[in-house]
């Protein structure tokens, strides 16, 4: 399986100027929020925006005084972008996930059962607010990420609630999330919010270039439509065969309520194989795509009646891919039923 940088070992964002100069603003002119909700699309950018304003905060320190040459105050400069060297020494702390004024809140792996949970759970928030209170180690800010708040348990989001409600000076949240409905109205109330767009067809073109050179021009205008404005979702269709699956994949889902069930059955299979590396969750991606597609068109047909088992259906697929990865429920299965569960909505 092809190993992209993760957000935190990236120095460029494109696309999402308009949100790096909104934060700048806020810092520049004195009204720095203490939290930050970062929403958007999965895969456009957004835990690379937060590692950069993480990076950024931790980079400005306590402010100088007395830094002329005879010892008077010095006017503050005025930071115009988020951007670091990545050859700078914090750079490559926060990458190497060492540096002691940042917390980094995310799913990780059950002891118990050795696999990564599906949700954030209290356990993994519960130390937030005493970070936050400390004094900075390094003199500057603290700073806590949340990727991704919207996969909190209740728990956990209650937890974070009560550091919301009273924040500690010089300490900021930010928390991404790709569904922000879900998290609490409390929470969403305190933050303020930077939304980041699906990124342009031809920003996502030249990204499949650079990264992978031996695409034909018609796979890569096949990628960038499949992608819908994800760069992370181009990339693994990409790295993960999602050419071929994906044609195998939209004949099935585009010929509902007819089912060729040969070939789903074929197709499932090549999924689970030894081998097949991350295919089951691409084709559970492209299935989520396709399936917002006819959530939209239901939506904007202004029929009612037409968007009810759409919905429905989506609530069924979040359900049960949630429940494939923490039960370890059997894949095949699990995708066979995805499908069924599809072709009863296309029935109606």
């Amino acid at each position: 399986m092809t190993e992209w940088a993760s957000p935190r070992e990236t120095a460029v964002l494109i696309g999402h100027e308009a949100a790096e100069q909104a934060f700048l603003d806020a810092y520049n002119g004195g009204r720095m929020a203490h939290a930050w909700l970062i929403c958007g699309p999965k895969g456009v950018g957004k835990a690379t925006l937060a590692f950069r304003m993480a990076r950024f905060l931790l980079s400005q320190g306590e402010e100088v005084q007395g830094g002329g040459l005879f010892g008077e105050a010095l006017p503050p400069m005025i930071p115009e972008s988020l951007h670091m060297d990545p050859e700078d020494p914090l750079f490559h702390r926060v990458a190497a996930g060492a540096h002691g004024d940042l917390l980094v809140v995310e799913k990780e792996i059950n002891q118990r059962s050795g696999k990564l949970r599906d949700e954030i759970v209290v356990d993994n928030v519960r130390g937030v607010g005493s970070f936050m209170s400390q004094t900075a180690r390094e003199g500057g800010w603290r700073v806590v990420i949340v990727d991704a708040a919207d996969e909190m348990n209740r728990n956990a989001a209650n937890s974070l609630l009560k550091v919301l409600e009273e924040p500690p000076r010089r300490a900021i949240l930010l928390l991404v999330a790709h569904f922000p409905g879900r998290l609490l109205p409390t929470i969403r109330s305190r933050c303020r919010k930077l939304t980041l767009q699906p990124l342009d067809d031809s920003i996502i073109l030249d990204l499949l270039l650079k990264q992978m050179p031996d695409l034909s021009s018609e796979e890569s205008r096949t990628l960038v439509a499949l992608a819908e404005g994800s760069a992370a979702r181009a990339l693994t269709l990409a790295a993960e065969g999602g050419l071929e699956l994906g044609q195998g994949l939209l004949a099935i889902l585009d010929g509902l309520p007819d089912l060729d069930l040969p070939n789903l059955h074929k197709l499932a299979d090549s999924l689970v194989k030894a081998g097949a590396g991350d295919r089951f969750g691409v084709a559970c991606d492209m299935v989520r795509w396709w399936l917002s597609r006819r959530v939209r068109q239901a939506a904007l047909s202004g029929k009612g009646g037409a968007l009810d088992p759409w919905l429905q259906v989506w609530e069924k697929t979040d359900d049960l891919l949630a429940r494939a990865a923490g039960l370890d429920l059997d894949r095949k299965q699990v995708f066979l039923t995805l499908l069924l569960t599809l072709q009863g909505a296309a029935r109606t």
